[in-house]
Order: C-alpha cells, then structure tokens, then sequence
C-alpha cells in the first residue's frame, strides 16, 4: 500500500484528536483503489491528493464509502502538505466545491484552519426526527427547544439533535445496522446530538454509522454546518463558538468555528493536528 499519513486532527495539545490518513500523491489512483486505501486504513475518513496546477485534487473516503468533505481529514492533509511545503495557505478543489486551508507550525503541533463550503440548513422532517430519536433512545422531552432539529449542510448532509443535557448526550447508543440503514436512506452523512454548554460553548457526539464508523471523536464538516445553523436561527454566537467532541470516548478533540454575518457563507473551521506516525 502506498504511504499513508497517520494524523489526529482537532487534537487537545498533544492527545485526543481524530486519527485520519492522508494520500499524497503525483496522480489519484482510481475511485476502487482510494476506497480500498481507506477500508484498510480504517480510521472515519483518509484524504487522498493530488497536485492541480497551483492547487489539489481533493477526495475523501471513509471506510465504506467516498464522502464529499470531511473537515477533520482537511485539517490532517493541511499538517502533511505544511510538512511538506512550508506554511502557507493551500486551495484544495473538492469534488463540489473549491475551499482553502492554512495553518503554522506550533510546537509539536500544528495549527490549522479551513474555509468550509457555503452553508445551509431546513427544519428536520418530523419522520426523521422521531426515527432518529427512536434510534438513539431518546424522548421528544430530551430535545433542546431552542435548537430545533434540522438538516444542515456545510459540504455534506447532516441532521442534528440538541439535547436537554450532558448526561443525555453520554448515553448515547445506538444499533449500529439499523442507523446506517437509516442513514443511507436519509442522504445523511452524519447525525449531530449536541447540547448546550453555554452560548459559545457546545459539547457534541456524532454517529457515523453510513461511513461504516459509529462515532468520530471530531467532525469539522458537521461543526461547520452546525454553526452555519446556529446562525441561520440567530443564535448568540457572538462570531464564534467552540465545539469540544470526544470526550465519551476517550479521545478530547477541540474544534472552533467562527461565523460571519452573511447568511450561506463559508465557516472558518480551525484546530491543531498531530503526526501519529512513528
């Protein structure tokens, strides 16, 4: 198999993160290959790349399938290129839309921050939302009023549920044939549940069960599109928010979003990666 970066992205300092691959090479091998490089990675998702005149030729894929963006492997492929490359900022040609990433060396990390695709979202179809909350164990009770259920988009399709509590959102479970069958049919890439922690601060867990993996311990498209959300409902945000993920898990991860004022655009997506590789 051809060199594989192994790098945790959205890292706390030196630990956490979530571990993704990354394939840099002077071509990209054809789609069965990248998808049979990434089922035997087997971390959420591993970037492949290719030079494209001054830019890269993007794709993603998660061990079951090719996904359009994925924000946690963005900042991984960042962290390679860089170490490459040096610090500067890089234009990457995604397979639906042109985004940039840039970053600096930190230390033993490096920090790095992503241009997401234009966002969007729409109020969840009440079949879904109440399937999803069959799925999870959930009552309609443990939904967060004030974060309505909805199907947001920042590169790729999620739903989110806002939950009442932090001991809600640590017992999430689910069944995992039964949600990427759900999933799949739903054109989702992953669901949200979140909850409040305070205006600017979320904590979050994201299954990922269409993309064969149950739980990301980081998912900077889905912050992306959730702060895209939060904006679309005015939201205090107050330009930014910080999303910490994976706690559950055992792999802290740290992700902020900063959001500007116009209604669609683009979120900044920043955190710090670091190599795994021995």
């Amino acid at each position: 198999m051809t060199t594989v970066h192994r790098i945790a992205a959205f890292s706390d300092g030196n630990t956490g993160g979530n571990p993704a691959g990354v394939w840099i090479g002077d071509a990209l091998p054809d789609a069965s290959r990248m998808q049979a490089i990434a089922a035997e990675v087997g971390f959420s998702e591993t970037a492949f790349a290719a030079p494209e005149g001054d830019a890269w030729r993007v794709r993603y894929f998660s061990p079951a399938m090719e996904v359009p963006f994925c924000g946690h492997a963005t900042i991984a492929l960042r962290a390679a290129l860089a170490h490459r490359h040096g610090d500067r900022s890089f234009e990457l040609h995604l397979n639906d839309a042109v985004i940039s990433v840039s970053g600096r060396c930190d230390g033993n990390t490096i920090a790095a921050a992503l241009q997401s695709p234009p966002t969007r979202s729409a109020p969840l179809e009440p079949m879904l939302r109440d399937a999803l909350l069959d799925l999870f164990g959930y009552a309609s009770s443990d939904l967060d009023p004030k974060i309505p259920p909805a199907k947001i988009h920042g590169g790729a399709d999620h739903a989110v549920l806002a939950l009442t509590s932090r001991a809600a959102l640590a017992r999430m479970a689910y069944d995992f044939e039964r949600g990427r069958s759900l999933m799949e049919k739903a054109g989702l890439v992953t669901v949200a549940l979140v909850t409040v922690a305070a205006p600017r601060l979320f904590h979050v867990r994201n299954a990922f069960a269409a993309g064969g993996v149950v739980e990301d311990p980081a998912t900077g498209a889905a912050a992306a599109a959730f702060a895209g959300y939060l904006r679309d409902i005015g939201w205090p945000h107050g330009g930014a928010i910080d999303i910490v993920q994976g706690e559950d898990m055992g792999a802290r991860s740290l992700i902020r979003a900063e959001i500007g004022a116009t209604k669609g655009s683009s979120i900044r997506v920043s955190g710090t990666a670091r190599f795994m590789d021995a």
